[in-house]
């Protein structure tokens, strides 16, 4: 087998565990050997489709195995698989389906409009047309049998390109971030490493899998240990504690709203966790009151910090630190290294906060046709990732923010993850963004975006002076605006970009 890449994992897997179960989806279960049956069928489908090696298959679908198969098969006769964002516009999607050039897409029939959009259709892409409650394969796209000969045997090294994810696009236009197998891979042994990942896991896999996080943090991994991972088209918190209940799940992925509306669901108080080995997160730093509301059950959630870039993981706190670490990301994964960088790229002191740099053979060698956009994010072999945290005498790294979040009031930085912290620490509140507004006098000062808890009253004068003594009076936001609803992308993040859009001017309570 000259396949040294992902696409040769199914028939890796399938000769050493067969039988066991590779993914359930709505109560059907695929083997390893059937789903290395599935992925050979559909490769050379898209070989006989006319898609070669180094061309882009791009995918349109919610969570599925077909999506799993596409992606395999891809990776086996040497294409980079390109996922799409299902919550994109069709002006959006031509954007990135014009930018990656792909040879096909593969659409669910769900996104029937999207695909047949005149911006998407104006392209003139060859398309695949799958039946989303097909369950188990690409009919029409997969050949019809497999016989001793047909199997290919394609070379595919570790630098080849295995996959483009565009970036969430939350400022400016989306960069198709580059990752090759070697990239993929390495991340894959960080988590083995990390997670302590088992043959007998069973993944809840609800997050989006166009993006990094449930795809690359989750179902390869698990993949490669030969779990099995329960794909959810989408994430319900109710559907979540019955599967963990019925199917004994040992390990999930999720961000705070998605922990938040778990804990939230009446089934929490008792429901049995008791399956649950590994509760991981990333995206965002979780609220102090939701990780002690999980630890109150017995369950640590694992923070991590990481970034599509870096494919994503870059650190993690592994459970056994995380009691004593709380509102930590950990410390960096195994093949992979990390700094902490003041403006001019002198070591930040411990305490002190600077931009983090990833370096490691999980990180990207760069952006899709963007060489410019290379140049900027790499100094040297660190990757600057336009973040800012601490890491404290430990070594512990402290997400602060985004250093596009951060604002400058009366002199003095301002960011806003440290100031949502705080505000969380108050009963009445369901979720918070906080963002820089302008003003005459400071420059800028901050607003914070409350949703309320069901029930709360909390105003604007008790958030504030909740505040007064939790952190400096400069970082205290000078208003409160009340919404139902704060705006997130597909994989739960705020997308601060829309919410200064929305509230950068608003006053007062809004519907």
């Amino acid at each position: 087998m000259l396949d040294n890449g992902i696409g040769s994992w199914p028939a890796r897997r399938a000769r050493m565990s067969p039988g066991a179960r590779a993914f359930v989806q709505d109560g059907s279960a695929v083997t390893y050997a059937e789903f290395d049956d599935l992925v050979e069928r559909a490769a050379l489908g898209l070989r006989a489709h006319g898609v070669a090696a180094r061309d882009r298959v791009a995918f349109l679908g919610l969570n599925s195995v077909e999506m799993a198969i596409a992606m395999f098969a891809t990776a086996r006769i040497g294409a980079a698989f390109l996922p799409l964002n299902t919550r994109l516009a069709p002006a959006e999607l031509a954007w990135i389906l014009s930018d990656a050039e792909p040879a096909l897409l593969i659409h669910a029939d769900t996104f029937d409009e999207a695909a047949a959009a005149e911006d998407v259709a104006a392209l003139g892409l060859p398309v695949h047309r799958f039946s989303a409650a097909g369950g188990r394969g690409l009919e029409g796209l997969s050949a019809d049998r497999i016989g001793d000969g047909q199997r290919m045997d394609i070379p595919v090294g570790l630098d080849d390109l295995f996959m483009i994810q565009y970036t969430s696009g939350t400022s400016g236009r989306p960069k198709g971030v580059t990752l090759t197998h070697g990239n993929i891979t390495w991340n894959a042994f960080n988590l083995l490493v990390d997670a302590d990942l088992r043959t007998d896991e069973v993944a809840l896999v609800t997050a989006p899998l166009f993006h990094t996080a449930a795809l690359n943090q989750i179902l390869l991994p698990v993949f490669l240990k030969g779990g099995t991972s329960l794909v959810f088209a989408r994430f319900d918190p109710a559907a979540a504690i019955r599967a963990i209940e019925e199917e004994r799940v040992t390990m999930l992925f999720g961000v705070t709203s998605m922990y938040q509306a778990v804990c939230q669901d009446p089934a929490w108080d008792t429901a049995d966790l008791s399956s649950l080995r590994s509760v991981l997160s990333g995206g965002a730093p979780i609220p102090r009151s939701l990780l002690e509301t999980w630890q109150a059950r017995g369950l640590v959630i694992m923070q991590g910090y990481g970034l599509t870039e870096a494919s994503p993981g870059t650190t993690m706190l592994r459970t056994a630190e995380a009691t004593v670490k709380l509102g930590s990301a950990g410390t960096p994964c195994f093949f992979t290294d990390v700094r902490i960088v003041e403006p001019g790229g002198a070591p930040a002191a411990p305490g002190d906060p600077g931009e983090v740099l990833v370096s490691g053979p999980n990180v990207t060698p760069g952006y899709w046709r963007n060489e410019a956009a290379t140049q900027a994010a790499f100094d040297g072999p660190w990757l600057r990732t336009g973040d800012v945290a601490v890491l404290d005498e430990d070594g512990f790294l402290f997400v602060v923010d985004r250093t596009k979040d951060m604002f400058i009031s009366g002199g003095e930085n301002v960011y806003p993850a440290e100031v949502e912290q705080a505000i969380y620490t108050h009963p009445g509140v369901a979720e918070v963004a906080v963002i820089g507004v302008p003003d005459r006098r400071w420059g800028e000062v901050g607003r914070a975006v409350v949703v309320r808890r069901d029930e709360s009253g909390v105003t604007e004068a008790e958030l504030l002076a909740h505040l007064d003594g939790l952190i400096a009076r400069y970082k205290i936001p000078k208003s409160v605006v009340f919404a139902s609803e704060i705006p997130h992308n597909a994989s739960g993040k705020l997308v601060k970009s829309r919410v200064r859009e929305i509230y950068g001017s608003t006053e007062g309570d809004t519907p």
